[in-house]
């Protein structure tokens, strides 16, 4: 990875929020001495620098493919940032503190993108069981977490299921309805999970929750809800008669005035 030092100093010493900061003791690669230095944790980047006033940081580790364990080690409250490879380095980092080592561990484990794919997959798990129920039950996920796909709805399920189906639906003063026939106006049943009814036809999606009305919005409103919408479309067709009988007459008195 090609990495650009006027960007990385601008970014180690810019205003943006640190994860963790402090002072931390580092053993030299070559020389095992411990030299103390101040560290900034700014995502997956742990910059160190000789003094906490330093406008340029010394070096940055890249939490990438790494572990952070505690170790052994002459200085006390000691823990090491191990790398993969045999010719990998290990840095070996010394805290003041008991509190300041646990804080540091906790904070460098979380760093990389590897812990973050993690949590974000958990966290995708957590939703779907929350939308499609446990696992193992009624229209449970059984799918991976990171290989989530959304649940296929019954139109999807076979052509001879989209053969039920008209190929447009009826529509009722501009909106669809699924059951335009006398009498089947009645809700589905829903004593099967899979979507379908007890004719193998799929389910029209479940009515949204009703809003409770008030004592006042239901004494004004109770007649509306009372009209069916055959009703309301006689109503729009007898008033639609009498704007355009009105919008007729207005054109004639116009035209007598000219």
């Amino acid at each position: 990875m090609k990495l650009n030092e006027r960007s990385l100093a601008f970014y180690a010493t810019c205003d943006s929020p640190a994860d963790n900061a402090g002072f931390l003791y580092k053993r030299g690669e070559r020389h095992t001495a411990y030299h103390r230095r101040w560290f900034v944790l700014k995502g997956n980047m742990l910059f160190y620098f000789e003094e906490r006033e330093s406008r340029e940081p010394v070096g940055v580790i890249v939490l990438e493919g790494c572990t952070v364990e505690l170790c052994d080690s002459a200085e006390e409250f000691a823990f090491a940032i191990r790398f993969g490879g045999t010719k990998s380095r290990t840095y070996v980092l010394a805290a003041e503190s008991q509190a300041a080592m646990e804080s540091w561990v906790k904070s460098l484990s979380r760093a990389s993108f590897d812990y973050m794919r993690l949590v974000v997959r958990e966290l995708e798990k957590q939703l779907e069981e929350m939308r499609w129920g446990p696992v193992g039950g009624c229209g449970g996920y059984r799918g991976s977490a990171g290989s989530w796909k959304p649940k296929p709805s019954g139109l999807e399920c076979s052509p001879e299921r989209l053969l039920a189906l008209p190929a447009v639906l009826p529509k009722e003063n501009g909106c669809a309805v699924w059951n335009n026939a006398p009498g089947e106006d009645l809700l589905p049943s829903t004593s099967s999970c899979d979507g379908h009814d007890n004719e193998g036809n799929p389910r029209p999606p479940p009515l949204p929750p009703r809003r409770r009305a008030s004592s006042s919005e239901a004494s004004s409103t109770g007649a509306a809800m009372a009209e069916s919408p055959s009703t309301f479309c006689r109503l729009h067709e007898l008033y639609g008669r009498e704007v355009a009988r009105l919008r007729q007459d207005w054109l004639e008195r116009r035209r007598g005035h000219r």
